[in-house]
């Protein structure tokens, strides 16, 4: 396993943005399981709310998944921003991701440009970053993982009627949204941005979503999965045991890749097993 830390300016951020990528180039095991291809499906992984990139470094099994999937994670900080372009400020999250990040790591990293091979995944805030941006860049990410996703407007709309939680007041939804008034009306909304690409002919991404029984954003993914089954967007969505942790992620990241990688996952031999009889009586 290959393990970079880089750091490059993007002009969509106007910032530094540091990135972590994980790359299977060096596994070891017999000649016929170990395939080491010209150019690697790649995942970009987005963090939750409060998070940066070395969340899934401390979180997630991320370095096995890499070895197992035979694939290049890609792991960048996104602040706060839900990853969506911010009308005020100028800052372009959503195409950062959609295209600035992907053509920078595809020139430096040997990446496949197959819609096919690049994967998007996310939790919480990532999961809504990654349908926002499954959907508006359909044409680049041909898989999309979803992870607890804060489907739901009633949040940005509501958010003034309450005392602020976890920062999120009205000014902190205007400087990512702009207008809050007809916000339904916008691409923000996930219903109307799913529909819209329904409707415009474009490719889909193969849509996979998750959520813990437990977790208080469940029931907004149930009414996504009802919405996405009434106007006909294929998708799967599954539920388990579990809340808003990672326990949860860690078990359902590695179920949508087995979706999303047509591939039978690599299981490398542990070079230390060895078959053994138990040691009889006296013997220890």
């Amino acid at each position: 396993m290959a393990w970079f830390q880089v750091s490059f300016f993007s002009e969509c951020l106007s910032r530094s943005v540091p990135l972590s990528v994980l790359v299977p180039s060096d596994l070891i095991g017999p000649p016929d399981m170990i395939v080491r291809p010209e150019k690697y499906r790649t995942l970009y992984l987005l963090h939750g709310y409060f998070g940066n990139y070395t969340d899934w470094l401390l979180g997630a099994r991320v370095d096995e998944l890499s070895q197992q999937f035979n694939l290049v994670i890609v792991m960048m900080s996104g602040n706060n921003g839900y990853y969506v372009d911010q009308p005020k400020s100028g800052i372009r999250g959503s195409e950062f991701i959609g295209r600035e990040l992907v053509d920078f790591t595809r020139k430096i990293f040997p990446l496949s440009d197959k819609r096919e091979d690049t994967i998007i995944g996310g939790l919480s805030m990532g999961g809504y970053g990654t349908l926002y941006n499954a959907f508006k860049y359909s044409e680049v990410f041909g898989h999309a993982i979803a992870l607890s996703a804060p489907i739901g407007l009633e949040r940005v709309t509501d958010a003034s009627k309450e005392p602020p939680e976890l920062g999120l007041h009205p000014g902190f939804f205007e400087a990512l949204h702009g207008d809050l008034t007809n916000i339904y009306k916008t691409d923000r909304n996930l219903e109307l941005l799913a529909k819209t690409l329904m409707d415009s002919g474009r490719v889909l991404p193969d849509l996979y979503m998750a959520c813990g029984y437990n977790d208080m954003l469940a029931p907004e993914s149930r009414g996504f999965r009802r919405h996405l089954e009434s106007i006909g967007f294929p998708h799967i969505y599954e539920e388990g045991p579990g809340t808003h942790d990672w326990q949860f992620w860690n078990a359902y990241l590695y179920r949508g890749l087995c979706h999303a990688v047509p591939d039978e996952p690599v299981i490398l031999p542990n070079p230390f097993w060895v078959e053994y009889e138990p040691a009889g009586e006296g013997e220890m």
